[in-house]
């Protein structure tokens, strides 16, 4: 057994140790001790021993090579109150029942399927936008994508909902930024303000999620989505956690992941490449040259996707620079080796998209928008993690093929329409919670083309 030797790091400070989710510049800050400290620095918040991992090789050990010593981090354990024992946050062979039974609904036909509603709704909503209107275009993405993902897997219009959900995440991810999710358990469930406005949320979440699986049941419709793959799963007594049938409370689990976590990392990633888009000029004219080419005036369509590759570079560039989910954290079930240091169990392992694609060793002049870095003969060079905006290994994000297509059709959509330009005096600035959000939105005034 390896002597209990730790990386280097910042120095801890008291109780508290280091808490970077509580100073001014969280992403800063990561990015300041990677350069200071290397591939591996260690720190510790309060109780918890944290391995920050900077080095492709090392995360692939974590996500790939020994993945089952790792099971997911203390951010989304903490909102089980939200996920419950969904996908995105079980573990063990619960969550491979649980893979395999959502899988067919993400395999490449089906998705391919989807790619209709994802411009049908993108045009409903652009039919309420004029020339020269100022948006928040981030609430536009979210609510366009809870709407697209509530349509593709669900089979139901989130119209009257999108703006409760909307509310009820703004509240979690807030609530999140500040930390809430390292307080002990007692604190979280006294009568404060922010405990009470997450129960709120929580319980608005609950009563739109058990009213959509109430009303499926209701009506008795069978329908070829998602939700009644999952009814008809539970009827059978499929249940991802036993033998038993599945409770309505596992029912409710996977319905709130996907459609939670099903629209937040497209929405995310299109409000930071609109905010790219209209910082880059020369980016935007060379994507409005390729739409105009391609679509001649008509909306977009799945068979265009093989022939927009710098609309698609647009996307993976933006993702680089600002991944939706902008760090990965496991914790260690018993004592490994990671980087020549003997990581603990119960310790906690913690690798940064943000971190990493931004990294000058791998990247050149990484902070500048580039889409054409990825053009076929460059991006096949890149090592593997060096890029993993949706994770790795068996844990990859299993709605990461969806995302991706839904993010060029919107922007295809959406870009041949309208040109983008950041409203004046309105700062963006990224807001890390569990995904990487503009702390107040992504304000726009809309141009609307007249070549179209």
């Amino acid at each position: 057994m390896m002597p209990l030797l730790r990386p280097p790091g910042p120095v801890n400070r008291g109780i508290v140790g280091n808490f970077p989710l509580g100073s001014p510049d969280p992403l800063g800050l990561y990015t300041k001790w990677a350069g200071q400290f290397g591939d591996i620095f260690y720190y510790r918040a309060f109780s918890r021993h944290i391995y920050f991992l900077n080095n492709p090789d090392l995360i692939e050990q974590v996500l790939v090579t020994n993945w089952q010593n790792f099971i997911k981090g203390e951010a989304l354990k903490f909102n089980r109150r939200i996920f419950g024992n969904g996908l995105l946050t079980n573990d063990g062979d619960a969550w491979l029942r649980q893979r395999h039974l959502i899988q067919p609904a993400f395999h490449r036909d089906r998705i391919e399927s989807y790619g209709d509603t994802m411009v049908a709704y993108t045009e409903r909503m652009m039919a309420g936008w004029h020339d020269g209107d100022m948006r928040d275009i981030h609430q536009d993405m979210m609510r366009l994508a809870l709407e697209i993902v509530a349509k593709a897997l669900f089979n139901v219009e989130m119209t009257a909902e999108k703006d409760r959900i909307a509310g009820a995440l703004n509240t979690f991810m807030e609530l999140g930024s500040r930390g809430r999710m390292l307080l002990p358990p007692i604190l979280r469930l006294l009568p404060t303000a922010d405990n009470w406005r997450y129960r709120r949320a929580a319980r608005q979440l609950d009563d739109i999620v058990y009213g959509l699986i109430h009303q499926r049941r209701s009506n008795r419709q069978v329908a070829d989505d998602l939700l009644s793959r999952l009814l008809q799963a539970q009827s059978r007594g499929e249940d991802a956690m036993s033998d038993r049938a599945m409770s309505d409370q596992q029912l409710r689990d996977e319905v709130m992941t996907l459609l939670l976590a099903g629209h937040e990392t497209t929405a995310v990633s299109l409000s930071w490449t609109w905010y790219l888009l209209a910082q880059y000029p020369e980016v935007e004219k060379k994507l409005w040259s390729e739409l105009r080419a391609v679509l001649k005036g008509r909306s977009p369509g799945v068979k265009d996707l093989s022939r927009l590759p710098y609309t698609e570079r647009v996307v993976k560039e933006a993702m680089r620079l600002y991944p939706p989910a902008w760090a990965i954290v496991r914790n260690c079930l018993k004592d490994c080796e990671i980087g020549g240091y003997r990581v603990p169990a119960g310790a906690t392992v913690m690798m940064s998209q943000w971190v990493t694609h931004r990294d000058p060793r791998y990247y050149e002049q990484p902070e500048r928008f580039n889409p054409d870095r990825w053009l076929d003969g460059r991006a096949k060079s890149a090592c593997k993690f060096v890029y993993f905006p949706f994770g790795g290994g068996p844990r990859t994000c299993i709605g990461a093929s969806f995302a991706a297509m839904e993010a060029v059709l919107v922007l295809a959509a959406i870009a041949r329409r309208y040109q983008v330009r950041l409203a004046p005096d309105f700062p963006v600035e990224p807001l890390p919670t569990i995904t990487l959000r503009p702390r107040r939105g992504v304000k726009v005034v809309l141009t609307q083309r007249v070549d179209v």
